[in-house]
């Protein structure tokens, strides 16, 4: 009988320790897994929030959230743009470094092509002219074209009215055939490039004729 109810004893004792375990592990496992039950309450706590809100407050969020995507359109809106003329200035930027490239060398050329005028001018006051003037005039007219493709246009003076954005006047002078404020003679030929002034013409600028100005007074 003793080893019976000894065994029976010991069989007893591990039962209760396996059930100890199982409820430790339950115990345990109870702790590792996800409280759902707090997640569910959460969620049914915002549906219920959002179900509180009045018409006027829901009207408010409404407006504050077309508030918001209207300041990020215009804030989108006015970085496009500032791109956009980023791109158009140096677009701009590309175009008049084209335009005025050869400013420079062009601007040393123009004493060359003033010498040759003054050559041919002597050269047909000559009375005894020679083909070299004829010559001379060949070089000049090829040279011309060449800068003209380049941009080049001579500045219009002799005869017009005089103009300080285009003329410079070296002295004023009485004369009767050309009416006061008029250019009477070019001394050096101005010249645009692309439009650009590089160089002003000087002229000498008309008075009128003064003794019969003062007559008429």
């Amino acid at each position: 009988m003793s080893q019976i109810e000894g065994r029976k004893g010991a069989e007893t004792e591990e039962a209760g320790d396996r059930a100890v375990v199982h409820e430790e592990g339950e115990k345990v496992e109870d702790r590792n897994e996800p409280d759902t039950r707090s997640v569910k309450k959460g969620k049914e706590d915002k549906v219920k929030r959002a179900e509180d809100l009045t018409k006027q407050e829901l009207l408010k969020k409404l407006r504050e959230t077309e508030e918001e995507a209207q300041r990020n359109y215009d804030l989108y809106m006015r970085a496009y743009a500032e791109m956009e003329n980023i791109k158009k200035r140096g677009i701009k930027e590309r175009e008049e470094l084209r335009k005025y490239a050869n400013e420079s060398l062009i601007k040393e050329v123009l004493p060359v092509i003033d010498s040759l005028q003054k050559a041919i001018s002597h050269a047909h006051n000559d009375e005894n002219p020679s083909g070299l003037a004829e010559g001379l005039k060949l070089t000049l007219d090829s040279l011309m074209k060449t800068l003209e493709k380049a941009g080049l246009q001579e500045v219009e003076a002799e005869g017009k009215p005089f103009d300080p954005n285009f003329h410079e006047a070296i002295y004023q002078q009485t004369d009767d055939k050309v009416p006061p404020g008029h250019v009477v003679t070019e001394f050096q030929r101005g010249y645009l490039l692309n439009g650009r002034l590089i160089r002003p013409a000087m002229v000498v600028v008309s008075q009128g004729n003064t003794e019969k100005a003062e007559e008429t007074a």
